[in-house]
């Protein structure tokens, strides 16, 4: 199946007007970590030109942003970029999940792509364009046992780490201009679609080479419980974080 029939959100405005943002930093196996219902088959992204323009109008320049390895970037770094991107089943190995804070998440959708302007914003792809390019962008669906929330979780994978911080600094920046696109429950979900202009909660990590997004709404478009709606969507960014993270750095192949 391909992300071409896939239903997918364009940009979206932030609950509240202030972007959630997970703050962490992690040294871990000599790799630096700076932070701020399918078959599993892959998806292809829809066509870059269904893509939605951000409220701050198309028309605008992208800015050229260059960014570079710090000097004690570690010695293993050129044999962990030499690995293969992170895949879809390692990103998402799961269709049920459980977090380690006891709540459960069913995986309604999964959708991948090595064209990742397909699932970005223009402005973001626009930005990635200045770079090597992104190698592969794969997007999963969660929603909560009371389906009340729609989490869409992206890893975005950059052949070269600076690309990848980059991406961060200008999404932490302007996560509403800068974001990934979020996806529509599948027909097949029984799962109404947010309404249209409903805000979200953005939120980001960053791995070796990937950079991981998180969009979290409630399915009616409510921007009430909002707590309750960060803990979900930090919770399943945290999640897939983990698993890319133990990719990354050579914990399983």
């Amino acid at each position: 199946m391909t992300f071409d029939d896939q239903g997918r959100r364009g940009p979206r405005s932030v609950i509240g007007g202030v972007a959630a943002v997970v703050l962490v930093g992690v040294i871990a196996a000599g790799a630096v970590l700076y932070t701020s219902g399918d078959d599993g088959g892959e998806r292809t992204a829809p066509p870059s030109a269904a893509a939605s323009p951000s409220a701050s109008t198309a028309a605008e320049p992208v800015p050229s942003v260059t960014a570079s390895l710090p000097a004690d970037a570690p010695a293993a770094l050129p044999s962990l970029l030499a690995r293969p991107v992170v895949r879809p089943e390692q990103a998402f190995p799961e269709k049920s999940v459980r977090l380690k804070d006891g709540s459960r998440y069913q995986r309604v959708d999964l959708a991948t792509t090595t064209s990742c302007a397909r699932g970005m914003s223009q402005e973001l792809a626009a930005l990635v364009d200045q770079g090597e390019g992104c190698v592969r962008l794969t997007s999963a669906l969660f929603t909560d046992p009371e389906q009340r929330s729609r989490i869409t979780v992206t890893v975005a994978s950059f052949r070269r780490v600076e690309d990848a911080s980059t991406v961060f600094m200008m999404a932490s920046m302007d996560p509403v201009t800068y974001q990934v696109v979020s996806l529509d429950p599948p027909p097949g979900a029984g799962l109404p679609a947010v309404p249209p202009g409903s805000a979200g909660l953005f939120e980001r990590l960053m791995t070796v080479r990937s950079v991981v997004f998180a969009n979290g709404q409630w399915g009616d478009g409510a921007e009430t419980e909002q707590a309750a709606l960060t803990q979900q969507t930090q919770g399943l960014l945290q999640y897939a974080n983990d698993n890319v993270v133990a990719y990354e750095q050579g914990g399983h192949g």
